[in-house]
């Protein structure tokens, strides 16, 4: 017995909002590109250079992200019983790829400006770009995180991420500016060069992690499937819940699990009963497919995936 929800108008919203915020990546990385494009040749900074290379890979993930929330939200058809979800992981999994590239390409550049000992100019007109870069990056993360908390989107939360290591990145072009040319330093600007590198792989690893569970279909965290299985003991006809499985694909999460229900009771009646709980379920967990097995008590299924036989219930109480 299963039931789709999510619902079908709250899933376009989502789609909706994703989009927008898709469009505003795009939008602030084209703005950015041509400032540090034209700050890096009036600077030559190395560090000026690697935001730039980060700026042009960020317009470059923005538009794969456009596409995987724009895939993403196209409802389920013959071909894809489940919907379209895994294609945000896939856009983040494409992004991953474009940052680490970026980073190496940046950690040549810099270890090659240590060696040449290349010189920074007009440091001014770079710390300004890199104040009106932070600005601009600002207004970028506020409209995320609401999108983010709206919708979920891991290809959002993946952009989200480049912006926010942005914020560092230009924090880190005023500070090798300034050491660099104002101070004397010489070398500050490629060693910044290097930790901004550093950082962006370092990002591009985090990023990676949520992307793959998704596509390896991970199970939920511990804290949100004990959230679902202490809400499914609030009903008393989930006395026996069984074989529970999870998994998230894009905004959409995916839950199936068995249930005892006396051989005696009629089908009506047991579908009035699993109508009630799913109900009662959607309302806590809205953007979720739920599918639910009703066996007959005391049926004892043939042996089979020993993670998911344990009794959910029996495995809450020996936690506590």
């Amino acid at each position: 017995m299963g039931k789709q929800e999510g619902g079908p108008e709250s899933r376009r919203e989502n789609g909706r909002l994703n989009r927008m915020a898709a469009y505003a990546s795009i939008a602030t990385a084209l703005f950015l590109v041509g400032l540090k494009l034209w700050a890096t040749w009036r600077t030559g900074s190395t560090a000026m250079l690697g935001s730039l290379a980060d700026t042009a890979l960020d317009l470059v993930a923005s538009i794969a992200t456009l596409i995987g929330v724009w895939v993403a939200a196209h409802p389920a058809d013959e071909n894809h019983r489940f919907g379209h979800g895994k294609a945000e992981s896939l856009a983040a999994m494409f992004q991953v790829i474009l940052i680490a590239l970026s980073a190496a390409a940046i950690g040549f550049r810099a270890v090659s400006h240590l060696v040449e000992g290349q010189e920074v100019r007009a440091a001014e007109e770079g710390i300004a770009v890199s104040i009106i870069a932070i600005v601009a990056t600002l207004g970028l993360l506020a409209w995320q995180r609401h999108v983010i908390r709206k919708t979920g989107s891991i290809a959002i939360q993946t952009d989200h991420l480049h912006y926010q290591s942005d914020l560092l990145l230009n924090l880190a072009v005023i500070a090798a500016l300034v050491l660099d040319q104002m101070l004397g330093l010489t070398g500050a600007d490629p060693l910044f060069g290097l930790l901004i590198a550093a950082w962006l792989l370092w990002g591009a690893w985090r990023a990676a992690g949520e992307a793959i569970d998704h596509l390896m279909d991970r199970e939920w965290p511990e804290e949100k499937r004990t959230r679902f299985v202490e809400l499914a003991a609030q009903h008393p006809e989930l006395s026996n819940l069984h074989d529970l499985r999870t998994r998230t694909s894009g905004n959409l999460d995916f839950v199936q699990f068995h249930v005892d229900l006396p051989g005696s009771m009629s089908v009506d009646e047991a579908h009035d009963i699993i109508e009630r709980v799913e109900a009662d379920l959607m309302q806590h967990f809205p953007q979720m497919e739920l599918l639910i097995h009703i066996d007959p008590k005391g049926h004892v299924d043939e042996p089979g995936n020993p993670l998911v036989e344990a009794d959910e219930f029996e495995k809450l109480e020996n936690d506590e």
